[in-house]
């Protein structure tokens, strides 16, 4: 049901979801649905969970072996952030049919609030570890900063790649990343031997 939606919602937005067509799109009757979910809000807000757990979840667990350095797990983390499944045209339109609901709706708010914080925690634990490794001291206030701006980074990379996806060359957005967060965080992660 939930997957159903999110096909409904890339291709109609949030309007264009509705019970019947999630019912019709899943097979499934409306009761099914109304026996999971009281009303369309909570689907919907339940399948915005569910997409942006996904894309942090896609971006964090990218094949690193044992052993790694932290700097080739913050150059993995930014990698699989901007490539595919992750930047992919869907995401995006899905997105940015969701936008307007957080804007209006206190539930949504509050799950964008939760999944923005868990990506961006994770990515400032990652920050954090590498900084330590290249015996680089840095405070709680400015590592927070640095997660903030590389957040940005990744964010503006995703939007535009999956907005545009024929305006980039393959490994093109990663290495824009890689690059970018570099300069940010002032550790060098194109050298880390992960692919781009």
């Amino acid at each position: 049901m939930i997957q159903a939606a999110l096909a409904l919602i890339a291709e109609h937005g949030v309007r264009g979801a509705t019970v019947r067509a999630i019912a019709e799109r899943a097979n499934v009757t409306q009761g099914l649905i109304r026996h999971y979910f009281t009303s369309k809000e909570d689907l919907i807000s339940a399948a915005y969970a569910f997409h942006m757990g996904r894309m942090t979840d896609l971006t964090t667990a990218p094949d690193v072996s044992q052993g790694t350095t932290a700097r080739a797990r913050l150059a993995a983390f930014v990698t699989a952030g901007l490539r595919p499944p992750v930047v992919d045209p869907a995401s995006v339109s899905l997105w940015a049919s969701f936008l307007n609901k957080v804007r209006e709706d206190a539930r949504m708010c509050a799950i964008h609030e939760q999944t923005y914080h868990d990506f961006r925690d994770r990515l400032e634990g990652l920050i954090a570890m590498a900084l330590a490794e290249a015996d680089i001291t840095t405070t709680p206030t400015h590592l927070r900063h640095l997660a903030i701006a590389c957040n940005a980074v990744i964010d503006g990379l995703w939007m535009e790649g999956g907005a545009l996806p024929d305006a980039f060359e393959p490994g093109e957005l990663p290495r824009i990343g890689l690059r970018s967060i570099s300069a940010i965080i002032g550790l060098d992660l194109q050298e880390t031997g992960h692919p781009s």
